[in-house]
């Protein structure tokens, strides 16, 4: 499938030539939200992983994919950055296709924690809270890892290059750095093997999650990564099948409820979609069987989410009518009518 790809300058509309005024309104709406949270500096980049402390805090990208494969994207949509956290919702999807749902639930729960992302505390029966926490992603990367840590490490590429629809590669000085300043995950780790949670081998299991995290994309792929989960697994760009559509309502329902750590009640209130952030500074949004959304600013609040992007999201789903439980949006009204 071609994709129809449609870029705004990042420059104001009044300053832009006359194509602006010709441009689809879903596509002057983004560069308008681009526009208008630009210049908020709210928030600070990531600095526990040295290496992220390098990201530029001006970056700000958009990018939005119908599940009919049009690509409207804005700003800085093309800068690579590591996937981080936003990782945990697809290797989520991974492991109920490896290993099944049984045996993903038995290491596993799917209640919010209601804390930080890198909390040191399990349920009251010793499992993770949910995979989209870094004990819930460690247990999964557990569940999923091969029997060499490059073959682990090589599928996981493989599978979100289907998603993301073009090659992707790891972050060698990301993936270092992480696993030189991991301590905080290597104790969450011997917590859970000292439950049986994990296998003996930690550092197997912490390679494969040092490695997903460290994965290079950048806006546009993140959605049309969320893209696939709205198209009920298939690629909408590349129409290739990605991940088993019997688990995606599994994968969308815990990523609504636990998506964004401690900051999940608030946003399914505010926006109402299932989402993932990352502190590298991605965060995805999934409208079911309509699009999906990425923005990509480094800018982080207090809880390790996006600002910009929480600021773009609740923009659209407000604008757009697109909150799960937004009573007059019926199948795909809203959209079509900005296309």
């Amino acid at each position: 499938m071609d994709a129809q790809v449609i870029r705004s300058s990042s420059e104001s509309p009044s300053a832009r030539n006359t194509g602006y005024a010709t441009q689809p309104p879903l596509q002057r709406f983004l560069a308008n939200c681009y526009e208008e949270f630009k210049s908020d500096n709210s928030g600070a980049v990531a600095d526990y992983i040295p290496e992220l402390r390098r990201a530029n805090p001006a970056h700000f990208g958009v990018a939005l994919v119908t599940i009919d494969g049009h690509i409207y994207e804005v700003g800085d949509s093309a800068v690579p950055f590591t996937i981080q956290s936003v990782s945990k919702a697809f290797v989520f999807a991974l492991a109920l296709e490896m290993v099944g749902e049984e045996r993903v639930a038995a290491a596993i729960g799917v209640e919010p924690s209601g804390e930080a992302f890198n909390s040191i505390r399990l349920t009251n029966d010793n499992r993770p809270f949910n995979p989209m926490v870094n004990a819930g992603a460690i247990a999964v990367a557990s569940l999923i890892k091969k029997d060499s840590a490059a073959a682990g490490v090589r599928m996981f590429i493989e599978k979100m290059q289907l998603a993301a629809g073009r090659k992707l590669r790891i972050d060698g000085a990301v993936l270092a750095s992480e696993t030189t300043t991991g301590n905080r995950n290597r104790a969450i780790a011997y917590l859970m093997l000292n439950f049986g949670i994990i296998d003996n081998d930690v550092n197997h299991t912490l390679q494969q999650y040092f490695s997903q995290c460290s994965l290079l994309v950048n806006c546009r792929d993140l959605a049309i990564m969320a893209a696939t989960l709205a198209n009920m697994g298939t690629n909408p760009v590349t129409a290739e099948p990605v991940f088993d559509f019997q688990y995606i309502k599994d994968v969308l329902a815990v990523m609504f409820t636990c998506g964004l750590y401690d900051h999940a009640g608030e946003w399914a209130y505010r926006v109402g979609l299932p989402a993932k952030s990352g502190v590298g500074g991605g965060l995805l949004a999934v409208v079911n069987r309509q699009l999906g959304i990425a923005v990509y600013s480094p800018r982080l609040d207090a809880k390790g989410n996006s600002v910009r992007g929480i600021m773009v999201c609740r923009e659209l789903a407000d604008r757009l009518g697109l909150h799960a439980f937004e009573f007059t949006n019926v199948g795909s009204s809203f959209m079509q009518s900005m296309l």
